[in-house]
């Protein structure tokens, strides 16, 4: 070590390694690694980015949340639903947040309305990656009340109509995992699928189904790359509610608003997000969602 006194070139004299010319940040070497990093960053941002998400039950709940927030992740969207004007407003929102999405109105009950969706979907976007099967319709009543039409109701959109989608969009599903190694099939079904609740026997058969249909489903799929899962939220604020007619299962839910905080629809739409944006090689093949007062 030189003494105190011992002169010493100063920082910004050309013996200073300090004053070596060094290459801009604006250089293209630098240039090309801020726009990687631009990529990155974009890429978890958006990690849908390029995927093509059919949503069924859009218009309304569950499904108009899980639209937009698919769409937020950076997926072209495919909102299908009975009411169209209300699919028209969601793509208005969807493009005014810089989204991309696709309206088609069809009833999931009418299996040629349900292949017509899936033909345009292939011809216009080539073909869906992720489907979110979302319609559905709650009518609890005692069973001796015989509510046969509503037994039907329910039995025709939550089962077959889930059937006539699933039927429609796999093989688009699988030939997309073949050429990109991921696709989703998620299915909407209910914590009624696994609990007991007094009034909601058909519905909660109904949503049995859609779980263990999912399970059945995954064995088949999941070899090609197709992941599976279902989603089983507990009480949402939703559309259901107004549908349901019983004064009995009125007032079980009455009270259970008053009760506890209810999940919104959002709270599940950021979970289907979460599904369909992990890492090809998991699969959460069911997820339960409950309001953290809902003791089941």
């Amino acid at each position: 070590m030189p003494p105190q006194n011992t002169p010493v070139a100063p920082r910004n004299t050309p013996a200073s390694p300090q004053n070596t010319p060094v290459a801009p940040r604006s250089t293209p070497t630098a240039a090309a690694h801020t726009s990687a990093a631009a990529r990155d960053a974009l890429g978890s941002a958006l990690p849908l980015r390029g995927r093509v998400a059919v949503v069924t039950g859009a218009s309304s709940g569950i499904g108009e949340a899980a639209a937009e927030t698919l769409a937020g992740l950076g997926a072209h969207v495919v909102v299908l639903a009975r009411r169209a004007e209300r699919l028209v407003e969601l793509v208005a929102r969807v493009e005014e947040n810089g989204g991309r999405a696709l309206a088609i109105a069809a009833d999931v009950t009418d299996p040629a309305a349900v292949r017509a969706a899936a033909d345009r979907v292939a011809a216009e976007l080539g073909g869906a990656d992720l489907l979110l099967n979302n319609a559905g319709v709650m009518l609890p009543a005692p069973i001796e009340e015989l509510a046969t039409d509503q037994w039907q109701r329910q039995i025709d959109l939550n089962i077959t109509g889930l059937m006539n989608v699933t039927g429609a969009f796999t093989p688009q599903l699988v030939a997309a995992a073949a050429e990109s190694g991921v696709a989703d099939l998620i299915n909407t079904s209910s914590i009624a699928a696994q609990n007991i609740f007094p009034t909601f026997a058909v519905y909660s058969g109904t949503k049995a189904y859609v779980t263990h249909f999912s399970r059945h489903l995954r064995t088949e799929l999941g070899p090609k790359n197709v992941r599976v899962a279902a989603v089983e939220p507990g009480i949402v604020g939703t559309e259901l509610q107004s549908h349901v007619t019983d004064e009995g299962a009125r007032a079980w839910l009455a009270d259970a608003r008053e009760s506890m905080e209810w999940l919104t629809p959002q709270d599940v739409a950021d979970t289907i997000g979460f599904l369909a944006s992990l890492p090809p090689r998991v699969n959460l093949q069911q997820v339960t969602v409950m309001p953290t007062g809902q003791a089941s």
